[in-house]
Protein backbone atom coordinates (compact mmCIF):
# COMPACT_ATOMS: atom_id res chain seq x y z
CA UNK A 1 0.00 0.00 0.00
CA UNK A 2 1.14 3.70 -0.86
CA UNK A 3 1.37 6.04 2.26
CA UNK A 4 -1.87 7.56 1.87
CA UNK A 5 -3.52 4.28 1.89
CA UNK A 6 -1.84 3.51 5.30
CA UNK A 7 -3.16 6.61 6.98
CA UNK A 8 -6.43 5.64 5.50
CA UNK A 9 -6.42 2.45 6.65
CA UNK A 10 -4.96 3.54 10.28
CA UNK A 11 -8.00 5.85 10.50
CA UNK A 12 -10.67 3.50 9.28
CA UNK A 13 -9.23 0.78 11.89
CA UNK A 14 -9.50 3.80 14.69
CA UNK A 15 -13.15 4.64 14.09
CA UNK A 16 -14.72 2.11 15.77
CA UNK A 17 -13.22 3.03 19.14
CA UNK A 18 -13.05 6.82 18.18
CA UNK A 19 -17.12 6.41 18.39
CA UNK A 20 -16.20 5.32 22.04
CA UNK A 21 -13.80 7.32 23.08
CA UNK A 22 -15.38 10.89 21.46
CA UNK A 23 -18.84 10.55 23.48
CA UNK A 24 -16.45 9.74 26.86
CA UNK A 25 -13.92 12.75 26.36
CA UNK A 26 -17.19 14.81 25.95
CA UNK A 27 -17.93 13.35 29.79
CA UNK A 28 -14.90 14.19 30.57
CA UNK A 29 -15.03 17.80 29.92
CA UNK A 30 -18.34 18.01 31.40
CA UNK A 31 -16.83 16.77 34.39
CA UNK A 32 -14.18 18.77 33.96
CA UNK A 33 -16.90 22.37 34.00
CA UNK A 34 -19.14 20.80 36.46
CA UNK A 35 -16.16 20.22 39.31
CA UNK A 36 -15.49 24.47 38.75
CA UNK A 37 -12.23 23.93 36.92
CA UNK A 38 -11.08 26.12 33.77
CA UNK A 39 -11.94 24.83 30.45
CA UNK A 40 -8.25 24.47 29.26
CA UNK A 41 -7.62 21.81 31.96
CA UNK A 42 -10.24 19.29 30.07
CA UNK A 43 -7.67 19.66 26.86
CA UNK A 44 -4.48 20.50 28.67
CA UNK A 45 -4.94 17.27 30.96
CA UNK A 46 -5.77 15.64 27.23
CA UNK A 47 -2.09 16.36 26.09
CA UNK A 48 0.28 16.41 28.78
CA UNK A 49 -1.30 13.29 30.63
CA UNK A 50 -3.70 11.37 27.68
CA UNK A 51 -4.59 8.60 29.98
CA UNK A 52 -8.56 8.70 30.20
CA UNK A 53 -8.64 6.48 33.25
CA UNK A 54 -5.90 8.48 34.99
CA UNK A 55 -7.58 11.82 33.57
CA UNK A 56 -10.83 11.39 35.39
CA UNK A 57 -9.21 10.52 38.79
CA UNK A 58 -6.98 13.64 38.40
CA UNK A 59 -10.02 16.15 38.04
CA UNK A 60 -11.16 14.57 41.25
CA UNK A 61 -7.37 14.86 43.03
CA UNK A 62 -7.05 18.64 41.67
CA UNK A 63 -10.67 19.35 43.30
CA UNK A 64 -9.48 18.25 46.41
CA UNK A 65 -6.09 19.31 46.06
CA UNK A 66 -4.33 15.91 46.86
CA UNK A 67 -0.84 15.60 48.09
CA UNK A 68 1.74 15.74 45.30
CA UNK A 69 2.57 11.92 46.66
CA UNK A 70 -0.85 10.65 46.57
CA UNK A 71 -1.43 12.01 42.57
CA UNK A 72 2.34 10.19 41.97
CA UNK A 73 1.11 7.03 43.77
CA UNK A 74 -2.13 6.67 42.28
CA UNK A 75 -0.76 7.58 38.71
CA UNK A 76 1.93 4.62 38.83
CA UNK A 77 -1.08 2.11 39.86
CA UNK A 78 -3.63 3.26 37.18
CA UNK A 79 -1.19 3.52 34.46
CA UNK A 80 1.43 0.44 35.01
CA UNK A 81 -0.97 -1.41 33.14
CA UNK A 82 1.04 0.07 30.07
CA UNK A 83 4.45 -1.32 31.09
CA UNK A 84 2.16 -4.72 29.39
CA UNK A 85 0.85 -3.39 26.83
CA UNK A 86 4.55 -2.49 25.43
CA UNK A 87 5.51 -6.63 25.69
CA UNK A 88 3.17 -7.13 21.97
CA UNK A 89 2.60 -3.83 21.23
CA UNK A 90 4.11 -3.18 17.35
CA UNK A 91 5.98 -0.46 18.44
CA UNK A 92 8.82 -1.91 16.29
CA UNK A 93 7.66 -1.00 13.04
CA UNK A 94 8.17 2.51 13.87
CA UNK A 95 11.24 3.73 12.50
CA UNK A 96 11.38 7.45 12.68
CA UNK A 97 12.48 8.38 16.38
CA UNK A 98 9.97 11.17 16.93
CA UNK A 99 7.24 9.18 15.65
CA UNK A 100 7.69 6.37 17.62
CA UNK A 101 8.12 8.62 20.59
CA UNK A 102 4.85 9.61 20.29
CA UNK A 103 3.87 5.88 19.49
CA UNK A 104 4.60 5.37 22.91
CA UNK A 105 3.47 8.55 24.39
CA UNK A 106 -0.12 7.40 22.90
CA UNK A 107 -0.06 3.89 24.21
CA UNK A 108 -3.66 3.72 25.10
CA UNK A 109 -5.97 1.22 26.27
CA UNK A 110 -7.61 1.74 22.73
CA UNK A 111 -4.55 1.47 20.62
CA UNK A 112 -3.50 -1.65 22.53
CA UNK A 113 -6.70 -2.96 22.64
CA UNK A 114 -7.28 -2.04 18.32
CA UNK A 115 -3.55 -3.78 18.10
CA UNK A 116 -4.68 -7.13 19.82
CA UNK A 117 -7.73 -7.70 17.86
CA UNK A 118 -5.71 -7.19 15.09
CA UNK A 119 -2.28 -8.51 15.81
CA UNK A 120 -0.70 -8.68 12.59
CA UNK A 121 -0.28 -5.80 8.86
CA UNK A 122 0.85 -2.92 11.01
CA UNK A 123 3.07 -0.47 9.23
CA UNK A 124 4.26 2.57 10.60
CA UNK A 125 2.27 4.60 8.91
CA UNK A 126 -0.90 3.26 9.72
CA UNK A 127 -0.09 2.57 13.48
CA UNK A 128 0.66 6.62 14.45
CA UNK A 129 -2.03 7.61 12.16
CA UNK A 130 -4.24 5.25 14.28
CA UNK A 131 -2.73 6.59 17.54
CA UNK A 132 -3.54 10.43 15.85
CA UNK A 133 -6.86 9.61 15.52
CA UNK A 134 -7.57 8.12 18.45
CA UNK A 135 -5.90 10.92 19.74
CA UNK A 136 -8.37 14.07 18.35
CA UNK A 137 -11.38 11.91 18.89
CA UNK A 138 -10.55 12.21 22.83
CA UNK A 139 -8.99 15.62 22.69
CA UNK A 140 -12.11 16.97 20.15
CA UNK A 141 -14.46 15.28 22.44
CA UNK A 142 -13.39 16.76 25.89
CA UNK A 143 -13.18 20.46 23.82
CA UNK A 144 -16.77 19.71 22.88
CA UNK A 145 -17.97 18.68 26.34
CA UNK A 146 -16.72 21.74 28.17
CA UNK A 147 -18.44 24.02 25.41
CA UNK A 148 -21.67 22.56 26.62
CA UNK A 149 -20.82 22.11 29.91
CA UNK A 150 -20.52 25.97 30.55
CA UNK A 151 -23.67 26.02 28.18
CA UNK A 152 -25.95 23.96 30.69
CA UNK A 153 -27.35 25.64 33.48
CA UNK A 154 -27.12 22.25 36.16
CA UNK A 155 -24.95 19.51 36.27
CA UNK A 156 -25.41 16.23 34.86
CA UNK A 157 -25.27 12.79 37.08
CA UNK A 158 -23.58 9.87 36.06
CA UNK A 159 -20.51 11.18 33.98
CA UNK A 160 -18.12 9.08 36.00
CA UNK A 161 -19.85 5.94 35.34
CA UNK A 162 -18.63 6.76 31.12
CA UNK A 163 -15.48 5.62 31.90
CA UNK A 164 -16.90 2.15 33.43
CA UNK A 165 -18.42 1.16 30.48
CA UNK A 166 -16.06 2.22 27.65
CA UNK A 167 -13.46 -0.51 29.80
CA UNK A 168 -16.16 -3.23 29.23
CA UNK A 169 -16.45 -2.21 25.61
CA UNK A 170 -12.50 -2.80 25.28
CA UNK A 171 -12.22 -5.69 27.64
CA UNK A 172 -15.09 -7.31 25.38
CA UNK A 173 -13.54 -6.05 22.24
CA UNK A 174 -9.68 -7.54 23.27
CA UNK A 175 -11.14 -10.61 24.89
CA UNK A 176 -12.46 -12.50 21.52
CA UNK A 177 -10.06 -15.60 21.91
CA UNK A 178 -9.06 -18.37 24.12
CA UNK A 179 -5.51 -16.99 24.44
CA UNK A 180 -7.12 -13.98 26.48
CA UNK A 181 -9.34 -15.87 28.78
CA UNK A 182 -6.47 -16.74 31.64
CA UNK A 183 -5.75 -13.06 31.92
CA UNK A 184 -9.72 -12.28 32.45
CA UNK A 185 -9.18 -14.79 35.15
CA UNK A 186 -6.45 -13.54 37.04
CA UNK A 187 -7.94 -9.92 37.02
CA UNK A 188 -11.61 -11.22 38.38
CA UNK A 189 -9.56 -13.71 40.93
CA UNK A 190 -7.12 -10.70 41.99
CA UNK A 191 -10.22 -8.39 42.86
CA UNK A 192 -12.47 -11.17 44.22
CA UNK A 193 -9.46 -11.71 46.77
CA UNK A 194 -9.03 -8.19 47.26
CA UNK A 195 -12.81 -7.39 47.95
CA UNK A 196 -13.26 -10.50 51.01
CA UNK A 197 -9.37 -9.31 51.93
CA UNK A 198 -9.34 -5.49 51.69
CA UNK A 199 -12.91 -4.25 51.62
CA UNK A 200 -11.99 -0.89 52.46
CA UNK A 201 -9.21 -0.75 49.59
CA UNK A 202 -10.61 -3.44 47.15
CA UNK A 203 -9.78 -1.58 43.88
CA UNK A 204 -6.30 -0.74 45.04
CA UNK A 205 -5.31 -3.77 46.66
CA UNK A 206 -6.73 -5.92 43.62
CA UNK A 207 -4.80 -3.50 40.92
CA UNK A 208 -1.72 -4.15 42.91
CA UNK A 209 -2.07 -7.89 43.46
CA UNK A 210 -2.96 -8.11 39.67
CA UNK A 211 0.24 -6.29 38.54
CA UNK A 212 2.04 -8.60 40.76
CA UNK A 213 0.68 -11.67 38.93
CA UNK A 214 1.05 -10.01 35.44
CA UNK A 215 4.49 -9.44 36.13
CA UNK A 216 5.43 -13.18 37.80
CA UNK A 217 3.50 -14.79 34.84
CA UNK A 218 5.53 -12.76 32.27
CA UNK A 219 8.92 -14.11 34.24
CA UNK A 220 7.24 -17.47 33.93
CA UNK A 221 6.08 -17.76 30.22
CA UNK A 222 9.51 -15.59 29.13
CA UNK A 223 11.71 -18.50 30.94
CA UNK A 224 9.68 -21.80 29.61
CA UNK A 225 10.70 -19.60 26.15
CA UNK A 226 14.07 -19.44 26.77
CA UNK A 227 13.79 -22.99 27.88
CA UNK A 228 12.25 -24.45 24.53
CA UNK A 229 13.98 -22.28 22.56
Amino acid sequence: MSRRSEVREGIRISLPAGLGMFPLGLAFGLLVIQAGLEWWVAPALSIAVYAGSLEFLLVSLIVVSAPLLTVAVTTLLVNFRHVFYAFTFPLKVVRNPIAKLYSAYSLTDEAFAITAAKPDGWTAWRLVSMQIALQIYWVGGGLAGVLIGSLLPAGIEGLDFALCALFITLTLDASRTKKEVPSLLLAASCYAFAAVAFPQAAMFAGLSLFVAVLFIRYVIERARGKAGA
